[in-house]
């Protein structure tokens, strides 16, 4: 078991405590930290955590970037902060001999005045007091960052108001993203029916099956030592059959054992009546890297609307499912546009709880790397980089 036994300067312990619960694949959790000082923190992508034997895998692991760093400018507003973020958008290479790929620069500053911001992102509204401490919408979209759960359960039948769908179209239209739903029930059947042929395929190509089997979680003791991974509990399957059916992947062919397994996989489907996808710019790790971020604020946006989520990524990433999931609803990918998540919608019981690693786990010595090092022309500490300079954010 991991130590717990952490010691940070200024806020940064509290902040990172809220944030190191953001959602990643398979919940490997590979983003890693580096306090510079007391408001300053450097945060890299650990290359031995991520999911590169994925189609998609390395834009996949901007996109997880992303979604931290939006993650870490909530948690920092919450907290009475804003936290002013200098990305680094540059490619990511999982032979590299240097395995933390550098993802940015925050510091925090005492939030103030009206209507600054959940950090330097569009159209959230936030308010802070000069003196740092964090006022309504800040806190619960906190609130709505620690709750947020993705949820396997079977969902209850109904679909998101059209008011919510609304204001989750219009964060996305803010970022330069598209969203849209479907309720059509033969849709809908078809994407169940593509996630469930992705895992399927997905298992016979050896190097995605290895790196599932690497972060299979089967029993709750081993998931609570390891605090990562896909837990059999989270999945709601039963340890020893997930356990089973994953490392003797022939039998998902057998015509009997098979079909059985689909249907109990199958059973977690209940209930789902309607589908939603992102599009949008996805040519290059600035692309990515805002890609997360649209992605985990609007998932805060249906959870504030107590709407469950379950995103559907490696149907996304499969080239097959791809290609079949965007001639079901009709998407032209072009323009270096393309359909980044897809995800289920509703409603559904309280999903169990993924576990995390402890704060500790996250952390860098000081001494391990510095980023003004790796990439020094990149790098303007508190100043939000121009996206027309070196494609990064815009403030």
């Amino acid at each position: 078991m991991l130590s717990d036994e952490v010691h940070l300067p200024g806020p940064w312990r509290d902040v990172l405590e809220d944030a190191r619960h953001y959602p990643s694949p398979h919940n490997s959790q590979p983003i890693k930290v580096r306090v510079v000082d007391e408001r300053t923190i450097d945060v890299f992508y650990d290359l031995d955590l991520g999911l590169p034997a994925e189609n998609f895998g390395i834009p996949f692991a901007h996109v997880c970037a992303g979604v931290f760093l939006e993650s870490l400018e909530v948690c920092a507003a919450g907290h009475g902060y804003e936290a002013r973020t200098t990305e680094v958008a540059t490619d990511m290479d999982f032979s590299s001999a240097q395995r933390l790929h550098p993802v940015g620069r925050v510091v925090l500053s005492p939030a103030s005045g009206a209507g600054s911001g959940v950090g330097t992102g569009p159209s959230s509204g936030t308010r802070t007091t000069s003196d740092g401490s964090a006022t309504t919408r800040a806190t619960t979209l906190l609130g709505a960052f620690r709750r947020r759960q993705t949820s396997r359960r079977p969902y209850d039948s109904r679909t998101v108001d059209p008011g919510v769908i609304e204001r989750v179209t219009a964060l996305a239209a803010d970022r330069g993203q598209d969203f849209r739903t479907s309720q059509d029930a033969d849709v809908v059947a078809r994407v169940i029916r593509v996630n469930q042929e992705t895992l399927f395929d997905d298992l016979q190509h050896d190097a995605v099956h290895a790196e599932i089997l690497t972060w299979l979680r089967t029993s709750k003791a081993q998931a609570a030592r390891t605090g990562d991974g896909l837990s059999a509990e989270t999945m709601l399957m039963p340890g020893p059959v997930l356990s089973f059916a994953m490392r003797h992947r022939e039998i998902w062919q057998w015509p009997v054992v098979g079909a059985v397994i689909r249907r109990v996989y199958l059973s977690t489907m209940r209930g789902v009546s309607q589908v939603a996808w992102f599009s949008g710019p996805f040519a290059g790790p600035a692309d990515y890297l805002r890609a997360g971020r649209t992605f985990l604020r609007a998932w805060l946006e249906l959870e504030l609307a107590g709407v469950s989520l379950h995103p559907f990524g490696t149907v996304v990433t499969n080239p097959r499912s791809h290609a079949d999931f965007v001639r079901t609803v009709g998407e032209a990918e072009e323009g270096g546009r393309m359909v980044w998540m897809l995800v289920r919608l509703g409603y559904s019981k309280p999903p169990p709880r993924a576990h995390r690693r402890p704060l500790a786990a996250m952390m860098l010595d000081r001494g391990a790397v510095v980023l003004d090092d790796v990439v020094p022309d990149r790098i303007v500490p508190g100043r939000p980089t121009d996206a027309g300079e070196t494609g990064g954010r815009r403030p």
